[in-house]
């Protein structure tokens, strides 16, 4: 049953595959060390974003994240019960919410330090590929981000 007209559901011929399974992959592969700093990736992520900018709204966060306020106000509410960060209603506009970092949440960025040095220490990647990878990748989201 070797029927070209199936070719394009083949797993094989997915570009969607591969990504979804790398993600898997490399977010199992930080989980060890964001076990030490007591985050889930996803928290990581979110105070990365906090550590370089320490103030946004909901909003912004959200779309550098691209998380959806269902998945991003549950996140932000257990960070907010660690102590890392703070959310509070725009003295401006009320409908918009501000997330700050804590003093507690600027110390775990020095927990945290080490991470990145010990991911990079897991890529099965050449320094050139990496840098490819993560300029068609940084493609891919630019699109989705315009549309």
């Amino acid at each position: 049953m070797n029927d070209k007209k199936y070719d394009s559901l083949k797993l094989e011929n997915q570009i969607c595959f591969p990504l979804y399974a790398c993600s898997r992959e490399v977010i199992k592969q930080y989980k060890p060390f964001l076990d030490e700093i007591g985050l889930t990736y996803t928290q990581y992520i979110t105070m990365m974003v906090l550590w370089e900018k320490e103030s946004v709204t909901t909003k912004e966060l959200g779309n550098l994240l691209f998380l959806d306020s269902g998945t991003l106000t549950p996140l932000l509410k257990k960070l907010e019960a660690k102590g890392l960060l703070t959310r509070m209603r725009s003295k401006e506009d009320e409908r918009n919410l501000i997330v700050t970092v804590t003093d507690s949440g600027k110390e775990l960025r020095e927990q945290a330090v080490h991470v990145p040095v010990k991911m990079a220490q897991c890529s099965t990647l050449d320094p050139e590929d990496a840098v490819e990878l993560y300029r068609i990748l940084n493609k891919m989201l630019a699109k989705s981000r315009a549309d």
